[in-house]
């Protein structure tokens, strides 16, 4: 019997809900990618990477210009083109993905982008692809924003992982909006940039909604975390002895990657995910569950640790005594071991604990 044709191929059975595109005409689409930050880089580098066969490069750009070039002294000009202007992404690509830090940057990255097709409406398909952690609302007011213009489509697709994830493609990629735009994008991000594709529906606020549910899991686990081990070191059993079962009865990557980031002390978040990241994500969380009316008090208290966190950090910045200058998500332990009189940042000082021989 003959293998049927229409199935989606082997190697994306189960990573992809969306059969294969038709394959692009004689010109290759233009992708451009705004946004180089902790996820962004890795991101952008895999996705150029994944298309160097391609005749144009991933067109490229950041805010701060040093992160474009580093991006294209790593990979070269054959793989990676820095835009000069976000106008630019806006009216030469095909493909615009945007990976940025808040709400508010995103509004005004997207403003950009529709002044530029006002001054140059596009004249065939062009895709939008949001892939920042923001209020599902947001969402729709971009979607209405580009609506306006003729040919372009906009769907939401946030990634789960933290940045060693994202450097490794094996992140996870929630995707809602236009399903053809899915279905192109799709194929576009997996395997280059993440293992699997979860699909949302045509709803552009649902992506969003997923991440933040998503999020707010790994908040409130985090949090419980920060408490046991903060426990184990304050009983005399040590933090280490408590990391170690949880390895062996609950061993989720996330857990054991942030667990030791918290017994190490590791606590930079320039090459983690900023407290203030936490901190944003965190509040959405809580903004839709009030609006759901969702109580989540596991949420709720991962919030006050990463607040209080940041109050102690900022004091050390302050008084100039601070070891980072920004502090990774997992030093929301630091509430917790000021609350059992341990140090904050260094689980290495000052335990107050009397451990028996």
């Amino acid at each position: 019997m003959a293998s049927n044709l229409l199935q989606t191929p082997a190697l994306h059975a189960g990573t992809i809900p969306f059969s294969r595109p038709p394959t692009p005409g004689v010109h290759p689409l233009q992708i451009g990618f705004c946004g180089l930050g902790a996820m962004g880089y890795f991101m952008a580098r895999n996705l150029a990477n994944s298309r160097k066969s391609q005749s144009s490069p991933l067109l490229v750009y950041n805010r701060t210009v040093t992160k474009s070039q580093k991006l294209l002294a790593e990979l070269g000009a054959s793989a990676v083109k820095v835009a000069d202007t976000l106008g630019q992404l806006a009216t030469e690509c095909d493909v615009i993905f945007t990976c940025l830090v808040n709400d508010a940057v995103v509004t005004s990255v997207y403003n950009e982008f529709a002044k530029a097709l006002v001054q140059s409406p596009p004249t065939k398909a062009k895709i939008f692809v949001e892939m920042s952690t923001n209020y599902p609302a947001l969402a729709g007011d971009l979607d209405r924003l580009l609506s306006s213009f003729p040919h372009t489509r906009f769907i939401t697709s946030p990634i789960f992982g933290p940045p060693p994830a994202a450097d490794k493609a094996t992140l996870v990629i929630a995707m809602s909006g236009d399903y053809r735009s899915k279905k192109e994008v799709a194929f576009l991000l997996v395997p280059a940039v993440g293992r699997k594709v979860i699909d949302l529906g045509g709803n552009v606020e649902k992506a969003s909604t997923l991440k933040l549910i998503g999020n707010g899991n790994l908040a409130a686990a985090l949090e419980l975390l920060a408490e046991t081990l903060t426990l184990g070191e304050k009983s005399g059993i040590g933090q280490q002895t408590v990391y170690d079962l949880i390895t062996d009865i609950m061993p989720a990557p996330g857990l054991l990657a942030y667990g030791n980031k918290m017994i190490n002390d590791s606590f930079d978040g320039s090459v983690g995910f900023a407290m203030d990241g936490g901190i944003k994500d965190s509040s959405h969380v809580l903004r839709l569950s009030a609006e759901l009316n969702c109580p989540m008090p596991a949420v709720s208290n991962a919030l006050r640790s990463m607040i209080t966190t940041r109050a102690m950090h900022q004091a050390q910045v302050a008084s100039g005594t601070q070891q980072w200058d920004i502090i990774d998500e997992s030093a929301l332990i630091a509430s917790s071991r000021v609350a059992a009189g341990l140090n904050p940042f260094d689980s290495k000082k000052g335990t107050g604990v009397v451990r028996e021989d």
